[in-house]
């Protein structure tokens, strides 16, 4: 590796900014418009479904400058992702709605940007909307402990409005005086450093990522390792798919030609040799710690039954919001259990998993299933489905889970009686009278002998009078005569409680 700790040639380094927030609060518009682009039309249900990266060019003060932004799902699936894309980030810019003020994912993304130590300034977005108030908003802020300028507080917050652009160079302004006091700089004597952001499989491409170069330069004919990867940099293709020969510190690049999936959110580095590529890789598989996975056996023990699932997404983060946002489903009787996963399209492989493990259920989420996967499944029952949005896949899990909860037999106390007094006992056959405080009793039910709080013995009626008159029931309130078969003598002051057995 050529990095060394002498350091030459630096140079100024465009800031890369991430913009976060909640789900539909405009952090894609706001991108737009910066970027004179339409990129929320291509997105499925207007929902960023991946951290992606943009490098543009902006004007201060007559000058053009570079930058980089990373724009970060705002669903609750992706919260690593959003973690994720704080540690490559110089400063953050927090979308907040002037109609809807600070959500949930709101305060997620704002423990994000703690955790990573990075600066940040709040974006009061949608003002031009009729319902917009920003003075609720700021107070909204306050009352989650987010302090802005005005509001007790040192937190820069900048009215926008990412339709009508309204606001924006004043944003854009304090991000670069944000990062300007940071004295952003890298070295281009040295090789590329980074971060992976995302990475796929192509069917005809290979396996690429996307990649934010944090330092060095990037040049066609070196080596990249990242995590267990590594790839022969034989083209680089910028955020727009332009090729180039080299790319520097701050922009994003897509690299092609994988040994293997690459983690995403792992550091990447460049080697001017394939053996010192491949060692790096050797080295971190020797670092990392195994962690078991917990197999589809793993309820038995408590008698929770599982249901089977098989994911195959578009990439490697889609895959792991899929994880995060399924294995919070279930409850105390059912589970998903995600059997099988990957990267890439549904093929004959996984209807065959699916069919060795009781016909678990195929998901796909921004994939396809290839020809071959489609006659096998028909032939043998499988159902695959695909998804281009995530809540789509949870909604349908939460469907199958109620439709798959093993039902279970539940007693169901329907009537409680107090005993005022015995008359006779033979055997297990016994005459008493008492008083129905709660609900009601009748012949033919199963009765719970309760002294003293505490269940002494069972038994059933046989037998209920009423005012000296043969009943099948009585209400709560009235007195009566009662014959009751149980093994446990009753006495006066016992409750009896009476219940009948009902499938759930």
């Amino acid at each position: 590796m050529k990095n060394s700790d002498q350091k030459t040639n630096i140079v100024e380094r465009p800031p890369v900014v991430v913009v976060m927030g909640h789900i539909d609060h405009g952090k894609s518009t706001l991108l737009d418009y910066i970027r004179k682009t339409k990129v929320v039309d291509g997105e499925a249900g207007g929902i960023t479904q991946h951290v992606s990266a943009y490098e543009t060019l902006y004007e201060i003060d007559g000058k053009k400058r570079r930058v980089t932004f990373l724009d970060t799902p705002g669903h609750e699936a992706f919260q690593t992702l959003r973690s994720r894309g704080t540690k490559v980030a110089d400063v953050a810019i927090l979308v907040v709605s002037a109609e809807d003020g600070v959500k949930k994912q709101t305060l997620e993304a704002l423990n994000a940007i703690k955790e990573q130590d990075i600066p940040f300034v709040i974006a009061i977005n949608k003002i031009d909307k009729a319902g917009a108030n920003i003075d609720r908003t700021k107070q909204s802020l306050a009352e989650n402990e987010v302090y802005v300028e005005g509001y007790g507080g040192t937190v820069t917050c900048i009215p926008i409005s990412a339709k009508t652009g309204e606001g924006i160079e004043e944003l854009i302004n304090v991000v670069f005086l944000t990062t300007d006091v940071q004295e952003l700089t890298g070295d281009t004597g040295l090789n590329a450093t980074g971060i992976v952001i995302e990475s796929k499989l192509d069917a005809r491409k290979g396996i690429s990522a996307s990649l934010i170069i944090k330092n060095g330069m990037l040049r066609t004919g070196q080596f990249i390792a990242a995590g267990n990867s590594f790839a022969t940099v034989r083209a680089i293709e910028n955020d727009t798919g332009e090729k180039l020969n080299m790319a520097s510190f701050s922009t994003p690049v897509m690299i092609v030609g994988w040994s293997e999936l690459v983690p995403s959110g792992v550091e990447f580095v460049t080697c001017d040799l394939k053996d010192e590529a491949i060692t790096y890789t050797k080295n971190f598989a020797a670092n990392t710690v195994k962690v078991q996975k917990i197999g589809i056996n793993s309820n038995q023990e408590n008698k929770i039954s599982t249901l089977n699932i098989i994911v195959k997404a578009d990439t490697a983060g889609s895959l792991e919001a899929i994880n995060y946002e399924i294995k919070k489903l279930g409850n105390d009787r059912i589970k998903p259990e995600i059997i099988s996963e990957g990267v890439g399209a549904i093929g004959e492989g996984d209807v065959k998993s699916a069919n060795a493990s009781t016909k678990a259920f195929i998901f796909g989420f921004n994939t396809k299933a290839d020809s071959a996967a489609k006659i096998l499944a028909e032939r043998d029952g499988i159902s695959i489905e695909i998804f281009s949005i995530i809540y789509k896949i949870t909604e349908k899990v939460e469907k199958l889970l109620t439709e798959h909860t093993p039902k279970m037999m539940v007693d169901e106390i329907t009537g409680s009686a107090k005993i005022l007094r015995t008359f006779s006992r033979q055997k297990d056959k016994q005459i008493i009278g008492g008083k129905v405080e709660e609900g009601f009793l009748s012949v033919g039910e199963a009765i719970r002998i309760i002294r003293r709080e505490t269940e002494i013995g069972t038994g059933r009626i046989r037998g209920m009078q009423q005012q000296k008159k043969e009943t099948a029931k009585v209400e709560a309130g009235n007195e009566f005569g009662a014959y009751v078969e149980s093994k446990f003598e009753i006495a006066v002051g016992d409750v009896l409680r009476s219940y009948h057995t009902i499938e759930k």
